[in-house]
């Protein structure tokens, strides 16, 4: 068993952003206690340091990654898909964007914005047969399924949604409603 240094305790709840008195009120001791082992005055007991050590892992933040948080099956479009399919799917799901992925692979995004600008535009009547990819935007960012959360956090303040992939393949959607959960 390693024992950590006065110092090592202290760096640690510090760190994990908790008080003497909340370390000591989950451990069972008391905040004198604690002060005193922090500071080296006091030798704890085994069973005293120990209570301490199952605190302080316990506080510790758990990694999520982007497996855990994304939703499955992701919704697409494929390129050469009609317009009119896109529009459909956005109507029935009650979302405003979509991925364009070919033979699994993504390859863009379309989204409702782009339609509606194209019809402001007039460049899009209903007695012509547009595709998906006459109205494809970049994709979306990739990333892989053991991504750490936050990082998927900071892509999202960008990114409509972030797409999981693994090797070539997609395996999962992240929007920003999905960190909800985290929240919840």
């Amino acid at each position: 068993m390693h024992i950590p240094t006065p110092e090592a305790l202290r760096s640690r709840r510090e760190a994990l952003g908790m008080r003497q008195t909340e370390l000591a009120k989950r451990a069972g001791i008391s905040q004198s206690m604690v002060a005193r082992i922090e500071a080296g005055n006091v030798d704890p007991r085994v069973s005293t340091l120990n209570k301490i050590i199952t605190v302080l892992n316990a506080a510790e933040p758990k990694n999520i990654h982007a497996v855990q948080i994304m939703h499955m099956p992701v919704i697409s479009v494929e390129p050469q898909d009609p317009i009119s399919r896109a529009v459909d799917i956005f109507e029935k799901n009650n979302i405003s964007q979509l991925p364009v992925i070919e033979r699994g692979i993504p390859v863009g995004c379309i989204s409702e914005s782009v339609i509606v600008k194209a019809i402001e535009q007039q460049r899009l009547h209903r007695s012509q047969l547009f595709c998906v990819r006459d109205f494809m935007e970049t994709g979306f960012p990739t990333v892989p399924p053991d991504m750490d959360v936050e990082t998927v956090i900071g892509i999202l303040q960008q990114n409509h949604a972030v797409l999981v992939v693994e090797g070539r393949a997609v395996k999962g959607v992240i929007t920003k409603h999905d960190l909800i959960s985290l929240i919840v």
